[in-house]
């Protein structure tokens, strides 16, 4: 009788490792209908051409940072985006934005319009056995984790394919319901940005928890931002001249999701896996159960995404799936407690 349960549970733990993914056209179009696109359905020749929803700001910009047009005093711009499903033999999600948010952005530097657009493997099949990163010590963990170019290449089971012409998008790791970009979580410094090791300083966001990079002046997201979900009709001030955000910025950020308590689609890796807020289906928050790239797999069918977290890497750090090792990454104060997998990883 022991040895039919023994054979049973191992029979069901296999099936369980090897199950697929829920990447099916209707999955796909089901994600892709979470964003706030501005097209019909049907990916666009460039989604810079295309005419998108207007915003209107009517103070924080000059002429020289407003990424739209200035119309006596208030900057005007549009919000483009453009997320689409497709099925050949494999189901593929393409996102194209001009990285734009529907809200206010707080910034003294420069926004500027951008071009992405890229087609990706929808949520491709990954092995809770099978590591994209695995280090063995703590600088192999750093150079994975706290490393600003460690996204620059997607996994080969992706099939990540860029169409933009214009722009590097090496730091990028995904793109927010709202089209914003998420980009890679560390610095220039290599290091977490707003709870940095070394000495540095933390860097400067509004209150929606973005800020225009120099590269290419493209306002971005390293955190999970609820105005992605809710976003703001008021002028927003600066992180740090608002309550809550300027004292913890981390606690803020998990606050703006307090009216998503389930599971949540906030936007779309650059690997094609989903990326979710920072609570389950049954409402609780995402404190454990993640790898090193904040990727956990989160149910019996052997889905596995990115989830928002209050600490580092906030989003996502890699590609994974990834590890579970002993020892945390040394350029961040604000580490998680451990890594540790979840109860469907095994």
């Amino acid at each position: 009788m022991i040895l039919f349960i023994v054979i049973i549970l191992l029979q069901f733990g296999l099936r369980f490792v090897d199950s697929s993914a829920s990447n099916s056209l209707t999955d796909c179009q089901a994600v892709a209908a979470k964003f706030n696109n501005t097209c019909n359905g049907v990916a666009v020749s460039s989604i810079i051409a295309t005419t998108g929803t207007n915003v209107s700001c009517s103070s924080g910009f000059t002429s020289t940072t407003c990424p739209g047009t200035m119309d006596s005093s208030t900057c005007k711009f549009q919000h483009k985006l453009c997320v689409t499903c497709s099925s050949t033999t494999t189901i593929r999600i393409r996102v194209q934005s001009n990285g734009l948010p529907r809200f206010c952005p707080n910034t003294p530097a420069p926004i500027k319009e951008q071009n992405i657009d890229f087609e990706v493997n929808f949520n491709p099949n990954v092995n809770v056995n099978s590591f994209v990163h695995n280090p063995s010590t703590s600088s192999q963990l750093n150079s994975i984790v706290c490393n600003i170019s460690n996204q620059a290449s997607v996994p080969s089971a992706s099939n990540y394919v860029s169409f933009s012409n214009s722009g590097s998008f090496n730091t990028l790791a995904g793109v927010s319901v709202d089209g914003v970009s998420i980009l890679n979580v560390n610095s220039a410094n290599n290091v977490d940005p707003f709870y940095p090791t070394g000495g540095y300083t933390s860097e400067s966001v509004d209150a929606c928890l973005g800020h225009p990079n120099a590269a290419s002046n493209g306002y971005h997201y390293h955190m999970a931002s609820g105005c992605a979900l809710s976003p703001p009709t008021e002028t927003i001030k600066s992180c740090k001249s608002t309550s809550g955000c300027s004292t913890s910025i981390a606690n803020y950020a998990i606050s703006k999701f307090s009216s998503y308590r389930t599971l949540t689609v906030i936007g779309i890796a650059k690997d094609g896996h989903v990326i979710y807020g920072p609570y389950d289906s049954t409402g609780a928050e995402i404190t454990k159960g993640f790898d090193i790239c904040n990727g956990m797999f989160y149910d019996s069918i052997g889905n596995y995404a990115y989830f928002a977290t209050r600490t580092f890497p906030y989003i996502t750090g890699c590609f994974g799936p990834g590890n579970y090792p002993s020892f945390l990454p040394s350029c961040t104060t604000n580490k998680p407690t451990a890594y540790t997998k979840s109860a469907y990883a095994g």
